[in-house]
């Protein structure tokens, strides 16, 4: 017997959600009937809601998981019948909040098996509502299908990738790999995988990349999160992409460990067509980057920014500038290195905005002097509020976050952002902005996606309303939310 599932997904950093494409192609394949829903670029469906005998919504990151809390009881009170369930990557750290919202089953890590299980059990039992609450964290080795992006809204709807002087091009998304085999202890990822990543097969990629090239993809992001945690599989797929995709260009995201580990890769990665990679740099203080356990030093970052030089590649540095350690005299030190490295067009200017995350189960909370800092666990923002003992530094984010958000509106440039929040830092500590350097090479066309938000965390309230805008649900959403996500 066939059920009538509906996925949703809230949100997934301007991507067309492999979450809803992959286990779509689970679920049709084994007879059911699938009408998968992204609320990020369309309106929820009533009627395929009122006819669904499951509904799973997935949570890959902080930002769906608020928006989805909101949708939540929406969805009960359209179909009370329905069996909910929530998966992904923040289901299972959210899974004591999720059930007061109602949510019966809850799946993270590989999902897909779980998902197909979850409807099997729901054709033969009939009625939804018989089975009981469960809550289960896999890591088996899937055979994964060629994800379904069917009845998803089209690829030029979602983030675009801006190359300066040569316009914009279509761009796809897949993942290569799942999980991340390092323990960054404020990584979101690390409570469910735990050091474990699982590959998806080169042919169930190059298949899936097949299929939106030949929709109009001109460019494909890689949504590993590490795209060198199997190296031998990334390079093996690269090499084949770029094959059969010689005029198609991608992104990956890498550790500035693994970049500093697997150097010699790198001319490969760009004569491959890599356009840029994305690392997460986070901070450039030490003691800081000792505190998150990112695995990699300030000096580490400087030499692979020199090496990227060196090369001609494209690196797009992301930050979380302000945690419960950052000074003033940090945060300057932090745009100092920026100018100096000539890499400000390579940064969005909400990136130097941004606030460490501490959700449930992170692994922030293993120090004691986090446990010591943080207030009781927010259900509402689904976070540990936490302020900095120097409260410019609070005052300073929300004013970066206004800037970076005007900035945005206004299509304003990112230099002229850069100065503005240059202009507000020194201000902050009380001094006059030095005149910033020009860049010692030229930073005319570095490209980057329309969308520069990164998962591991806080989004601002304006990201959040637009997000929402596209639907008067999460718009709703946000207007009751207060701090951060």
């Amino acid at each position: 017997m066939a059920v009538n599932i509906v996925l949703i997904s809230t949100y997934e950093l301007g991507r067309q959600p492999f979450g809803l494409a992959s286990p779509a192609a689970w679920l049709r394949k084994r007879g059911h009937r699938v009408v998968a829903l992204d609320l990020a670029r369309q309106s929820l469906d009533e009627s395929a809601i009122g006819a669904a005998g499951l509904i799973a919504i997935y949570l890959p990151m902080h930002t769906a998981t608020r928006l989805a809390a909101q949708l939540i009881p929406q969805l009960r009170k359209q179909n009370p019948r329905a069996h909910l369930c929530c998966y992904g990557l923040y289901a299972p750290m959210n899974v004591d909040y999720l059930r007061t919202l109602g949510v019966s089953t809850i799946l993270g890590g590989e999902f897909e098996e779980g998902l197909a299980h979850l409807a099997e059990r729901l054709a033969a039992g009939g009625k939804a509502i018989a089975l009981p609450a469960e809550s289960l964290i896999s890591m088996a080795r899937l055979q994964f299908e060629v994800p379904d992006r069917s009845g998803m809204p089209a690829m030029e709807k979602y983030a675009h990738l801006i190359v300066p002087g040569d316009g914009f091009r279509i761009v796809g998304s897949t993942e290569a790999s799942r999980g991340c085999k390092h323990l960054c202890r404020h990584c979101p990822i690390v409570p469910v995988y735990k050091g474990v990543f699982r590959i998806v097969s080169r042919d169930v990629v190059l298949e899936d990349v097949r299929r939106q090239v030949a929709a109009g993809a001109q460019h494909i992001t890689f949504g590993d999160p590490d795209f060198f945690n199997g190296v031998r599989h990334a390079m093996e797929l690269a090499e084949a992409f770029h094959r059969e995709f010689p005029v198609v260009t991608y992104d990956v995201t890498i550790k500035i460990e693994h970049l500093l580990k697997f150097e010699k890769h790198l001319p490969a990665l760009r004569d491959t067509g890599c356009l840029f990679v994305i690392s997460a740099v986070e901070s450039v203080d030490d003691t800081v980057l000792g505190f998150l356990e990112k695995g990699h030093t300030r000096e580490d970052f400087l030499r692979v920014a020199k090496t990227f030089r060196d090369l001609g590649m494209t690196l797009h540095p992301t930050f979380v500038p302000f945690t419960p350690w950052t000074t003033v005299d940090g945060y300057l030190n932090l745009l100092r290195v920026i100018e100096q490295q000539g890499v400000i067009e390579n940064v969005a200017p909400i990136q130097l905005g941004i606030r460490l995350l501490i959700p449930a189960g992170s692994r922030m909370l293993e120090l004691e002097e986090v446990r010591r800092l943080v207030g009781p666990f927010d259900p509402q923002s689904l976070a540990y509020p936490w302020k900095n003992a120097d409260p410019r530094m609070d005052a300073l984010s929300e004013t970066v976050q206004e800037i970076a958000a005007a900035a945005e509106r206004q299509k304003e440039s990112r230099p002229a952002t850069f100065e503005r929040i240059w202009r507000a830092a020194h201000a902050a500590a009380g001094l006059s902005a030095p005149k910033i350097s020009p860049p010692t090479r030229s930073q005319a066309g570095v490209p980057f996606l329309s969308e520069p938000w990164y998962c591991c965390a806080e989004p601002t309230r304006d990201q959040l309303v637009s997000i929402g805008a596209q639907k008067p649900l999460a718009k709703n959403a946000v207007a009751s939310a207060d701090g951060f996500v």
